[in-house]
């Protein structure tokens, strides 16, 4: 069982996990479901979309690592608030992240908050982010923006955990690298006790 907060409770059974590298999730999953989607946006929307129909979950966790020069190296996030940082489409009339025709606003808002983490807002591309400056999103990935639109379209709950592993800048290969192996014992403390 995992207690969210003091409305939501889920069995083990009833989660699924969903990681975009084995490396993020390490052993500390092992007895969980759990589905690795590999890296991007296409690849998670076809491995998540799959693991929904064959697992039925009750709750959608995904936890992975992300960049960011707001937050510092270490903190784990728990994102409700997603954009596609790749999605610009205002040549055509449309508002800078907006997918066209969509009904989708450029912000999707989804997911559990947990109190005890600070919130930030995820920006989502398929390209692993080395300049970010000031934006209206403050974690960048590139997966959770369409784990969270399946998760809403669905109507499936969805909590979004991201492990800072780099600054988003010049050093993010070279942090990525060394911190990533640290994210799962981190969400296990979080999740598990």
């Amino acid at each position: 069982m995992i207690t969210l907060n003091r409305d939501q409770q889920y069995a083990l059974e009833n989660i699924l996990f969903v990681f975009a590298l084995d490396s993020e999730a390490a052993q500390e999953f092992d007895h969980c479901k759990k589905v690795i989607t590999g890296i991007g946006k296409v690849n998670a929307a076809f491995e998540l979309t799959k693991a929904i129909y064959r697992e039925k979950p009750g709750l959608i966790v995904n936890l992975g690592s992300a960049g960011s020069n707001h937050f510092k190296k270490g903190d784990v996030i728990c994102c409700n608030r997603f954009i596609q940082r790749d999605m610009d489409v205002r040549g055509l009339g449309y508002e800078l992240y907006e997918t066209p025709l969509s009904g989708i606003p450029p912000v999707l808002e989804y997911g559990i908050h947990l109190e005890t983490l600070p919130n930030g807002t995820c920006g989502t591309g398929d390209s692993f982010e080395m300049n970010h400056s000031v934006l209206p999103y403050n974690v960048v990935d590139m997966e959770a923006y369409s784990l969270a639109m399946i998760a809403k379209k669905e109507g499936i709950p969805f909590l979004c955990l991201k492990y800072i592993s780099d600054g988003a800048d010049s050093d993010a290969a070279d942090d990525w690298f060394v911190q990533v192996h640290k994210a799962a014992e981190a969400y296990r403390k979080i999740l598990f006790g």
